[in-house]
């Protein structure tokens, strides 16, 4: 990036990026995108020795936050559980003089193996993905965030081309809204 602030940081956690078709359209769709920073955590933290000071700036030279990952027993995967608790510090991210993310928007993109139907109460999961979410939403919240609805992405592993490309489509140009938004306060140049 070129002197601009980053509007988006993108944490991305998926332990086995080459084996997803979707994550790594997405991923590389998004790394492609002008004032996007694109955290992929297993390839920068592979020994899961996050170095949060690092991660703290990234995220506090963004406008929007995104959490991208495939959906791991009902949450997270492992390493952004992890990201979470580093990064998300008392005294930064909340609780006393903690206000660096006040006001950031969290735009939550997860991805499932199950289609939506899983997602039903006669469906494999017996919940609507909606179930899942609170302890996500909740963590952005609980920092200050600004919750974005979430991007899900159902039937990861069998998506048909033409679905994903209409995916990546549609996250880019969720993602691409921030981007031409003027910051209020902030002198924009076009």
């Amino acid at each position: 990036m070129t002197g601009r602030k980053t509007v988006i940081c993108v944490v991305h956690a998926h332990p086995y990026p080459t084996r997803s078709r979707t994550n790594r359209a997405l991923a590389d769709a998004l790394r492609k995108m002008e004032g996007v920073d694109f955290r992929a955590l297993y390839d920068l933290y592979p020994d899961f020795d996050i170095d949060a000071a690092a991660e703290q700036k990234a995220v506090e030279q963004a406008r929007v936050v995104v959490w991208m990952h495939p959906v791991f027993w009902y949450s997270v995967p492992a390493l952004m559980k992890h990201w979470f608790d580093k990064v998300l510090a008392y005294g930064w991210a909340y609780g006393d003089g903690g206000a660096a993310l006040h006001g950031k928007h969290c735009l939550w993109v997860p991805t499932t193996g199950g289609d939506e139907r899983d997602f039903t109460p006669t469906g494999l999961h017996a919940h609507p993905f909606a179930a899942y979410a609170p302890s996500v939403e909740q963590t952005a919240r609980f920092c200050g965030m600004r919750w974005e609805p979430p991007y899900v992405i159902h039937d990861a592993i069998a998506i048909d081309d033409g679905g994903l490309a209409r995916h990546v489509a549609g996250l880019v140009e969720r993602l691409a809204r921030w981007r031409a938004e003027p910051v209020v306060g902030e002198a924009v140049t076009r």
